[in-house]
Order: structure tokens, then C-alpha cells, then sequence
């Protein structure tokens, strides 16, 4: 692998073996921070999972009066202000790229009664739409101001009433966002989803001692007085270990171990879709790790099918569909996602940005409103040069794409993945490493 400006050359690898451990889950590390904020006391939190996005959030909670302490890269001590002691920092809270960041504390502050907050964020996050989150907040009695739908934001804090809310649109955020303002309403605020998304906002409010009850497609919180959540222990990130699953799929020979990985069954909805194509991947040592289900994935390259992606299967999945769309451009046949326009709102169009790399690497792939169309050919792709657009996900596919090419991939804008995972190259080239070292032994 070498490197440019912001600028990667991956190149294709023998075969991978080894063992792999990816950092702690993003979704939960944000929540971790943000509801430790609202807590009495101390939460300590290990396994934290360092980015470009989890460090926002720890800049937020600061900016906002709480101290936070970092022990080594991976543990943090939250010191809470209670549900109520929010303060305005006096200038604007930067949320940098983070749309988990910005929804979810919006919902906090929205709850701050007397205090006013304005919320920004980079270029990328500037164009996202807040009108998912402004509107259901503005019925709960919270005033919110957008930027033709988009940051800056700002949010005075009220008192704040319970509603029914039906999601327009299956989003965790959203979800999230609305059951934390719950925190603060008189009353039962609840949440119905179209389809189920990752839970982890229920069940860590749960754990912090709020009343909750969780059904299996809609969430009820009520008005908490305090909350306490003393201890979190992050499990390994799914969608950072998502790339190494597909890479080890695809390069024949491979045998990867991944171990200590979320295995909630709200995150995991690639590892149906690629079993479903043929993928053999084996999950051992099953255990809970913070609450999660957790445990250890074998993958073994495999040949693979293409298959059909429902708009059911999105909101499960929706972070690794780029992935699947790679894995689906090396199986035999033809394959299909639908319902994925949520894609079109990522941290750049992923439907858009997904095709073109694609094409540009030798694959045949077509987007469709919703989605897109690939016709795979069970052949290494012939590689070539891709741009992230700043999007990590898509920098990320590019990696595996060039692991598993004939030529290599060039990835520009290639630092983007430090948004979730500002060590995924040089896990990359460790991986590479041990194939060439295998590769001579086998000689």
C-alpha cells in the first residue's frame, strides 16, 4: 500500500489470514457520551471507539459544561449533570461530520427549559436535511430554527410535551432524537417505526434507569427524574468490521478471524444478505459484551450469487450497502437493492457515489431511484481509481476493492475514513503484510 496526499494505492492480496480487532461500535460510543452527560455521577465508559465523529461529541458535551477525562485511546470518565444541567456555551457547538451526533443532541437540548444552543456543522453535514428532527421536536413544544431545513440550528430549550410519533422514514437518529426529548415530556412519548432500526438508544436509556418499554415496532419512554449509568463497555464496531468480512469473502484463500464484534441482530443485516449470496462465515464464543450480543465471526472466502436487497432489509444493512453492491459486482448474476433512497442523504449521494466507483473499477452497475442494479461477473475486478467524495463508507469500499482486484485501487480522498476509523489503512496494510509473509512461507 502507498500513499500520496490524501491519496491510497491499495493492491490485490494472495490470500488474507489472520486475526483482526476493530474498534469499539460508533453508534454507541456517541450514545455512551451523550447520555453520560445527562447522568448523576460518573459514567466510565471502556472500548470506546475513536474517530473523527466520537471526538465531536466529546468536544460537544464540553462545550456544554461536562467534564470529560480520557484515560489511554479507549476510556473515558463521563462526569453527568443531570438530566437538567445543560448549559449554553455561549457560541455554536461544532458537530464537524457527525449526523448521530447532531440529531441525538438535539433532542437533549431541546429539553434544556431556558436555555438557548446553536448547533453546525461541516460542509457535508450542512447539507443533510434537520427537518426530520425539527418537526417532530416542534410538536413536542421545543423550538427549532433551521437553515432552509439544513444546519445552523439553533434550539431553545422548553418545556416539553409527549407525543405519538409514526417515522415518516425508518431512522435510528430520528428515533433517538425524539425518545431523548421524551426524557424531559410529561407524560408518554412514543415512537412507530416502519421498520425496525439499531436500538441501542432504548436499551442504554433503559439501563440508565429510565422507564421504557420496547415493543417490536414502536418505543415508549416517559418524563425521567434522573438517570445513572455508571458502567459501558462498547463491543467491536459492525460496520468497521464489515469491510474485512466482504474482503475475506471475496479474495480466494482467505480465512479471517474477527473478534469481539457487535452482533446485534439491528446492525447485522449484511451478514444475512452475503450468507444469502453464499458467503461462509461462522459466528463463535457467543457473549454479551455491554449489554450487546457480541461474539467472533470466521469468514472464508466463498463464491458468491447475486441476490435481491428489499426496502425491509435497508435499515439493517443501510451502512454496508456499498458493500454489498462490491461483493454483488464479483458474484455470478444479477442482483438488485430497493427502498435504500435514504442512501441519497448520506454524507454524499451513496447510490451515486457507489455506481460510479464501480464503474470505474470494471463493474457493471446502474443506479435506480431507490437503488441500484449490478450484473456481477465472479472474477476479480480489474481496478483502477476511485474518489471517496469525502465519504468513508466509499473510501472503505475502494480499500476492499483493491484487495480484492487484479490491479489495485487508487483511493482519493482517502482520509475521510477517519470519520469512524482513523486506523482502518493501516489495519489494511498490516493484513497485507501477513498475506505476503504467508505467501513466502508457502513457497
Amino acid at each position: 500500500m502507498s500513499t500520496a496526499v490524501d491519496s491510497v494505492l491499495v493492491e490485490p492480496v494472495p490470500k488474507l489470514l489472520g486475526h483482526v480487532a476493530v474498534p469499539g461500535d460508533k453508534s454507541i460510543s456517541h450514545r455512551s457520551v451523550l447520555i453520560g452527560a445527562i447522568c448523576d455521577g460518573e459514567t466510565r465508559i471502556t472500548g470506546f471507539g475513536r474517530s473523527a465523529d466520537t471526538e465531536a461529541t466529546i468536544t460537544a458535551v464540553r462545550a456544554l459544561g461536562v467534564e470529560v477525562y480520557e484515560h489511554g485511546s479507549d476510556t473515558l470518565r463521563v462526569f453527568g449533570k443531570g438530566l437538567r444541567g445543560l448549559r449554553g456555551p455561549g457560541g455554536a457547538i461544532d458537530c464537524a461530520n457527525a449526523g448521530t451526533l447532531v440529531r441525538l443532541i438535539a433532542g437533549i437540548l431541546a429539553g434544556q427549559a431556558g436555555e438557548t444552543f446553536e448547533l453546525r456543522g461541516d460542509d457535508s453535514l450542512s447539507r443533510r436535511p434537520m427537518s426530520r428532527i425539527s418537526d417532530p421536536l416542534g410538536r413536542m413544544g421545543a423550538r427549532l430554527e433551521t437553515t432552509d431545513g439544513h444546519l445552523p440550528m439553533r434550539v431553545a430549550g422548553a418545556q416539553l410535551r409527549a407525543i405519538d410519533y409514526a417515522l415518516p422514514v425508518a431512522s435510528a437518529q430520528v428515533k433517538s432524537a425524539v425518545l431523548l426529548a421524551g426524557l424531559y415530556a410529561e407524560g408518554e412519548t412514543t415512537v412507530v417505526e416502519p421498520a425496525p432500526t439499531r436500538d441501542h438508544t432504548e436499551h442504554m436509556l433503559e439501563a440508565a434507569g429510565a422507564s421504557v418499554t420496547i415493543r417490536p415496532t414502536s418505543v415508549t419512554v416517559r418524563r425521567a427524574e434522573s438517570l445513572s449509568l455508571d458502567e459501558v463497555e462498547v463491543p467491536g464496531d459492525f460496520s468497521s468490521a464489515a469491510p474485512f468480512v466482504v474482503a475475506a469473502t471475496l479474495v480466494p484463500g482467505s480465512e479471517l478471524h474477527l473478534h469481539g464484534v457487535n452482533l446485534n441482530p439491528r446492525r447485522t443485516g449484511l451478514l444475512e444478505i452475503l450468507e444469502r449470496m453464499g458467503a461462509r462465515i461462522t459466528t463463535y464464543n457467543r457473549r454479551a459484551i455491554g449489554g450487546e450480543p457480541g461474539g467472533d465471526l470466521e469468514v472464508q472466502s466463498a463464491p458468491l450469487v447475486g441476490t435481491t436487497v428489499s426496502a425491509e432489509e435497508v435499515p439493517l444493512a443501510i451502512d454496508e450497502l456499498p458493500l454489498f453492491a462490491l461483493a454483488a459486482a464479483c458474484a455470478r448474476g444479477e442482483s438488485v437493492l430497493r427502498g435504500a433512497e435514504e442512501l441519497r442523504a448520506k454524507e454524499t449521494d451513496r447510490i451515486e457515489a457507489t455506481v460510479d466507483a464501480l464503474r470505474a473499477l470494471g463493474a457493471r452497475a446502474r443506479g435506480r431511484d431507490d437503488g441500484l442494479a449490478v450484473t456481477g461477473v465472479p472474477a476479480r475486478l480489474r481496478g483502477g481509481r476511485i474518489s471517496s467524495r469525502g465519504d468513508h463508507r466509499i473510501a472503505m469500499l475502494g480499500a476492499v476493492a483493491g484487495l480484492a482486484s487484479r490491479d489495485g485501487v487508487r483511493i482519493e480522498d482517502a482520509g475521510a475514513v477517519a470519520v469512524s476509523f482513523p486506523g482502518f489503512f493501516e489495519l489494511v496494510d498490516g493484513l497485507r503484510r501477513t498475506a505476503r509473509t504467508r505467501s513466502r512461507w508457502d513457497e
